[in-house]
């Protein structure tokens, strides 16, 4: 009798202790979606009711930050946690231009390319090799299944999702935008050929709502719904436009406004799809962008166009809904990077991040569960190869930009986080030190030889 009473203690034990289900994963990534545009943060301009309920349910990290912020660099580090300065790819892939090798069916053998207007001229590649690890190989190996839909920008059909680790890919096409909303979507493409009338947006959502309606399989689920709004071409679906005209704002403007909002729309049927399907309590729901707006980027000075590691076009908006673990209403202000996200994938589907290679960003779990300051080891570093400016170096309330001329820049964000006021002369101490870490970290990325402070 005693050994059966222990042996019932023992089982209840070990049932308390068992792992719960892992959550399933829903990461939504908006293309050129400022910061401040959504309805909580502009309500005269934007109408986000589905963004804002999420933004008030989850962590709201005000101080996040794309490693590189432009297309295919921003997606490079984010599937593989690796800064694109490491990754070699530090420009967007243009994938309809002849200079960069493609053909006119947007094809090329050529892994790298140039930019005559690169002061440096450092050669960023044309795809994204299959040799790195994604987080949907890594979660996959941790009993994931992993759907990716819409917008990839990191090479042609070899090096498409379903090569990546992504058991399924839908709307994925090889450009880096669409020739437009309304079908035919793409040029040289297949893809979505049929749909004869939706919003592509609206069509991507449908497909990614019907995922979620079907799914029988055992294992939790990861969906990455990479949006190709709200990129240009700016064509808002035409209700959406007539609405924001009526309120006042015209041209792009409007229509822009038109393109978050249909966002905010499919933001809102993935979660009601969700809950239908029973399943909001058991899933994380990430949102973020892969850089700033193309338009005004308030209250910051920078954007898509032009100064882009300045913070309009470098901080993201970036939240993290994790039921029955973020608590409502979390306002956190650690200083974060796209690179953090895939060992924080791996952590919370119950791998070891520190396994892999090359892995630059951190893991957000403590963090994310206890709504904690991060204690970041060191700054972070935004790099790209356009033009003369290429570098910022963040650490604290400290800024620096880097120009390959020679040029530097400090700024105190806490203080002044429109950079308006260049403290450079100031502070020459703070910008001899920062100089120092970025010349350090351009040795560790072997990307020295293209340097402005070496």
């Amino acid at each position: 009798m005693k050994k059966l009473l222990l042996a019932i203690l023992f089982a209840a034990t070990v049932a308390v202790a068992a792992p719960s289900r892992k959550p399933n994963i829903v990461l939504l990534f908006v293309d050129d979606w400022g910061w401040a545009d959504m309805g909580c943060r502009q309500p005269a301009v934007f109408e986000t009711p589905n963004i804002d309920r999420l933004v008030s349910e989850g962590i709201d990290f005000r101080q996040a930050y794309i490693a590189c912020p432009t297309c295919s660099p921003s997606r490079g580090t984010l599937l593989t946690g690796q800064h694109p300065a490491r990754l070699k790819l530090v420009r967007h892939i243009y994938n309809d231009s002849p200079e960069a090798g493609f053909d006119k069916s947007g094809h090329t053998t050529q892994e790298f390319a140039l930019l005559k207007t690169d002061p440096a001229q450092f050669p960023s590649r044309n795809w994204l090799p299959l040799d790195c690890v994604t987080y949907a190989e890594a979660l996959k190996d941790l009993g994931y299944y992993n759907c990716f839909v819409g917008k990839w920008h990191l090479g042609t059909e070899e090096y498409h999702p379903v090569h990546q680790g992504f058991e399924c890919e839908i709307g994925t096409s090889n450009a880096g935008h669409p020739r437009s909303y309304y079908p035919p979507y793409f040029n040289n493409s297949d893809v979505l050929a049929d749909e004869k009338e939706a919003y592509l947006t609206d069509k991507l959502t449908d497909e990614t709502v019907h995922f979620i309606q079907t799914y029988d399989k055992p294992q939790p689920f990861m969906v990455s719904l990479w949006y190709y709004n709200v990129h240009g071409p700016h064509i808002g679906r035409k209700d959406l436009v007539k609405h924001f005209e009526a309120k006042g704002l015209a041209g792009d403007y409007a229509k822009y406004a038109a393109q978050v909002g249909a966002v905010d729309e499919s933001v809102g049927r993935i979660r009601a799809a969700l809950e239908k399907k029973g399943l909001a309590d058991d899933t994380i729901v990430i949102l973020l962008s892969d850089q700033g707006g193309a338009f005004d980027n308030p209250p910051f000075h920078g954007g898509k166009k032009s100064d882009t590691l300045y913070e309009g076009g470098a901080r993201v908006p970036f939240v993290f809904h994790w039921p029955g673990v973020t608590r409502d209403g979390s306002v956190n202000n650690s200083i974060v990077q796209s690179t953090d996200l895939f060992p924080t994938l791996v952590e919370i589907a119950g791998g070891d991040p520190l396994k892999f290679k090359d892995i630059d960003g951190i893991s957000l779990l403590k963090t994310i569960r206890e709504n904690s300051e991060l204690q970041r080891p060191g700054p972070i570093v935004g790099y790209r190869a356009y033009e003369d400016l290429y570098a910022s170096v963040r650490e604290g309330d400290w800024k620096l930009i880097a120009y390959r001329s020679g040029t530097l820049k400090l700024y105190n964000i806490a203080e002044d986080e429109g950079e308006r006021n260049d403290v450079a002369a100031a502070h020459p101490e703070k910008v001899a030190e920062l100089k120092q870490f970025l010349a350090g970290w351009e040795r560790e990325m072997a990307v020295a030889q293209y340097s402005g402070v070496q």
